[in-house]
């Protein structure tokens, strides 16, 4: 069983300066690295090449390495959110202006791919998993989601150094990320992972509830691709997963995407019709997904698929 401390090995709470990631955001911290070099968000004109403020040069650097576009030049343990940068080779297939698969960020289904690459290791943005694998059935508001994510903090012995005031921004953040309000302020209108509608208004204007109906802006190929980059982080030697692993395990395709198990296995079915070394079998009343060729290489085999396709 993959536990909480096996997915989070470093603890980033409140690192986004209160700013959830928006349109533009993403590309323009590739270009800069790519333009200007490893140490553009540490120079004296890292204000002019962003052309953005002090806070939100920072909060730039913070989302392109929680989105797995930029990391660190050096490794050093602990991670750090800081010194010099370069560009991943997910950041490169992604926002190359030469051959990237979508650089101008238009297809809302690289959101969702974006989405899930944000709950991979390493991850930057703590707070983010523990909102998405708690049991909110209800409507809540940003303190609650902070109350109910400390009190899970509480239960692991390795995660002791945060504040509530951190973890409370980071609630706030992830719902003005995520949430579809009726009556939106100019940062959420500007956040592109809104379109995603994960999170629903509530009865009131300062409560949501997670959306879990049918996602149908989320194409078959890049949830089954999820699917396979969960098996390589989870069980990376073995060539089968259940149904159940993929939908209810932590940080599983199911949970992240809020999608059900009858929705699943339709879309592993649907998904994998057409793709040779794939099936989705029912062994003994258990419904597995069952693969040939290793689940990391899938992964990437699928997402060059739909993007030859659609970009």
């Amino acid at each position: 069983m993959i536990e909480l401390s096996d997915w989070i090995k470093n603890i980033f709470f409140a690192r986004h300066e209160t700013f959830a990631p928006r349109y533009g955001w993403l590309k323009k911290g590739y270009d800069a690295v790519n333009q200007h070099g490893a140490d553009v968000f540490d120079s004296d004109n890292a204000i002019e090449h962003l052309g953005v403020g002090k806070n939100m040069v920072r909060a730039i650097r913070f989302w392109c390495m929680a989105y797995n576009i930029l990391e660190p030049v050096t490794e050093k343990k602990p991670l750090r959110v800081g010194g010099q940068m370069k560009i991943t080779e997910f950041g490169g297939q992604l926002l190359s202006d030469e051959n990237g698969w979508d650089p101008f960020l238009e297809d809302v289904a690289i959101h969702w791919l974006l989405h899930w690459k944000l709950f991979m290791p390493p991850i930057f943005a703590t707070a983010w998993p523990l909102a998405m694998n708690i049991s909110l059935l209800g409507n809540f508001s940003a303190k609650d989601l902070a109350a109910v994510i400390a009190e899970r903090l509480s239960q692991q012995d390795t995660f002791k150094r945060y504040s509530l005031a951190s973890l409370e921004k980071d609630a706030s953040c992830f719902i003005r990320m995520y949430g579809s309000s009726q009556s939106k302020n100019a940062e959420e209108i500007e956040c592109p992972f809104t379109q995603l509608a994960l999170l629903l208004p509530g009865n009131n204007r300062q409560t949501f509830s997670f959306n879990t109906g049918e996602k149908v802006t989320l194409p078959d190929l890049i949830y089954l691709a999820s699917c396979f980059d969960f098996a390589a982080q989870t069980q990376p030697g073995l060539k089968t997963i259940s149904l159940h692993k993929l939908v209810y395990g932590f940080n599983s395709p199911g949970v992240l995407f809020r999608i059900s198990e009858s929705e699943s296995g339709r879309r592993l079915e649907e998904g994998g019709k057409n793709i040779s070394g794939i099936d989705f079998v029912e062994s003994f009343g258990n419904r597995q997904l069952q693969f040939e060729d290793a689940p990391a290489l899938l992964a990437n085999k699928l997402l060059q698929r739909y993007y030859a396709a659609n970009c």
